[in-house]
């Protein structure tokens, strides 16, 4: 066993010692916090396109979509990326343009000119705790996969906190040594490779079950009844109006959730969310931009249609040759299936993809995270007065703060799903995103789409009113602790749950949705407020001083 081991193992430390290497060698040249945030805007449309694929499809989308379609044994959850197409092409054509006329490193640098230094500073705020939440949540998965291998080395041992832990830490520190070094390039240049192995794995990997499963496709679908569900509308016109759209507005994954809940999803994280436009900031002009933000869109549907496959038949295989070991956690099946059937050296090339999604995604953050705190907080109020020098050092000293704060995320995130093996990880991670980016995305919308609307103070008291709205309308429970049990001395875990005085027959509206009641909120209040003359009058001033540099 360990001679087979063994290849697996030259096969994985040749991929990290590669992508460190390139990673290194991509931002030996970043002289100044431009080269470190934007690479010079001088990077091919094509890599920009590829960058974007790496940072959607994250560890949680490589062993999360298998799960859900392990559990559903259906491509329902595949129908959102109808809204992610719709959301680019908005972006495409709303938020691109304005992004480069303004010539911003941070996206929130335009909040700073549109309606002043509150604003920004309350969404850079929100984007810097959301994204080491979301962030820190789905790298949960680095410590799932490290945790399948120790079962599989040592049966005999009992799985702690303390095996996730290793597995966290071992996969952040490596994606933080080269961000931290090289920056938007190196995240860019190793995630085109990353997006090209997680493809060609995933690929692979559905081969590899067809031809595993006794009778192949044809007996997939007999265990499925003939047919696999791809759309789920939601609304059962046979019930009474009112528990029908009540039903419907509970239940994740349907038509309305993927055109509506979807949309407004996708349009905070790749049109307000520093991570995502950051890569796209990287091209060399808002058209080419354009076309890799929408090819991305595109992309989407066959990428989560593969990976629902794999779940499904993860799930065929499993009826067809039961297995008394396979996890209880649904995140944990497809990284069983590879330690435990895959072939020699492409189980070590397939685990290598797995860490690829996570390295890239999360190598992405932190850049966005750096770069964001740096621009729009150090700059301004830390050290005004920061050489070139001075700001590649606090980027490279806050990449690896924020890594150490995702490693403490991740590790609570593993302690939730050791506690309930039944929970999956991606609702968990983007209903993380969805409680404050529809107050991210509806004062961004007022910027974009009113040319005079909107002031400073008034966007934050909007921007609170919009997560509250989250949490209380959509009755959101998250984890907390037991006050009363803290003034007895002891610390108990006990979910918070938000809006429980509304009436019973008010839903518990689904996680897609968060973002657009979130936006709704955020958007109709602070739309009532005018943006005061000269605010207006230095932001046009700030725009022609901008296009006379180009």
């Amino acid at each position: 066993m360990y001679g087979r081991l063994a290849i697996d193992g030259v096969v994985l430390f040749t991929y990290f010692f590669g992508i460190v290497a390139i990673g290194l060698w991509a931002g030996r040249r970043n002289t100044n916090l431009r080269e470190f945030a934007l690479g010079g805007r001088a990077i091919p449309w094509w890599a920009v396109l590829a960058s974007i694929v790496a940072a959607e499809t994250s560890a949680a989308t490589f062993l999360g979509t298998p799960a859900e379609g392990f559990k559903t044994r259906s491509y329902v959850y595949g129908q959102l990326a109808i809204g992610t197409i719709l959301a680019r092409i908005v972006i495409a054509f709303t938020f691109i343009k304005p992004y480069y006329r303004y010539r911003v490193e941070s996206v929130y640098e335009f909040l700073a000119v549109r309606f002043g230094a509150m604003t920004k500073n309350a969404a850079s705020a929100v984007f810097l705790v959301t994204r080491v939440l979301g962030i820190g949540v789905r790298l949960y998965l680095g410590g799932a996969i490290l945790v399948v291998i120790w079962r599989y080395l040592f049966p005999h041992h009992t799985v702690t906190l303390q095996t996730y832990f290793i597995g966290i830490v071992f996969i952040t520190l490596l994606t933080t040594l080269y961000t931290a070094a090289g920056g938007i390039k190196a995240v860019v240049w190793t995630d085109l490779i990353q997006a090209a192995l997680m493809i060609g794995c995933v690929v692979a990997s559905i081969g590899l079950l067809l031809h595993r499963i006794n009778g192949g496709l044809p007996e997939v679908l007999r265990r499925l009844g003939g047919t696999v569900p791809v759309f789920q509308a939601g609304f059962d016109a046979r019930q009474p109006f009112g528990q029908a759209f009540k039903a419907m507005l509970e239940e994740p994954y349907t038509l309305f959730a993927a055109f509506i809940g979807s949309t407004f999803l996708t349009m905070s994280t790749h049109g307000t969310d520093q991570d995502m436009v950051q890569r796209m900031l990287t091209a060399a002009d808002y058209k080419k931009s354009r076309l890799s933000l929408i090819l991305s869109g595109l992309a989407d549907i066959p990428i989560a249609a593969a990976f629902l496959s794999t779940g499904i038949l993860l799930w065929a295989y499993y009826q067809q040759s039961p297995d008394p070991a396979l996890p209880q956690a649904d995140n944990e099946i497809f990284a069983h299936y590879i330690i435990h059937e895959m072939p020699v050296g492409f189980r070590g090339l397939i685990v290598a993809g797995v860490f690829a999604t996570m390295m890239g995604s999360t190598s992405a953050a932190l850049n966005a995270l750096a770069t964001s705190f740096t621009k729009d907080f150090y700059q301004p109020y830390i050290n005004p007065a920061a050489t070139d020098r001075q700001a590649i050092h606090a980027a490279r000293v806050a990449t690896a703060v924020f890594g150490v704060l995702m490693i403490i995320v991740a590790t609570l995130a593993a302690r939730a799903v050791l506690k309930n093996a039944t929970l999956t990880i991606i609702p968990i991670a983007i209903g993380c995103l969805g409680y404050t980016y529809g107050a991210l995305l509806g004062v961004f919308l007022l910027g974009m789409l009113t040319r005079g609307r909107g002031a400073d103070r008034t966007n934050v008291v909007g921007m609170a009113l919009g997560v509250a709205a989250v949490l209380i309308l959509c009755k959101v429970e998250i984890p907390g602790v037991s006050v009363s049990r803290i003034v007895g001395g002891k610390l108990v875990s006990e979910p918070q749950t938000f809006g429980f005085f509304l009436p019973a027959w008010w839903p518990s509206i689904a996680w897609p949705w968060y973002v657009f009641v979130g936006c709704s909120a955020t958007f109709l209040f602070s739309v009532f407020f005018k943006t005061p003359a000269e605010t207006l009058e230095a932001a046009a001033a700030h725009v022609d001083a901008k296009d006379g540099l180009r």
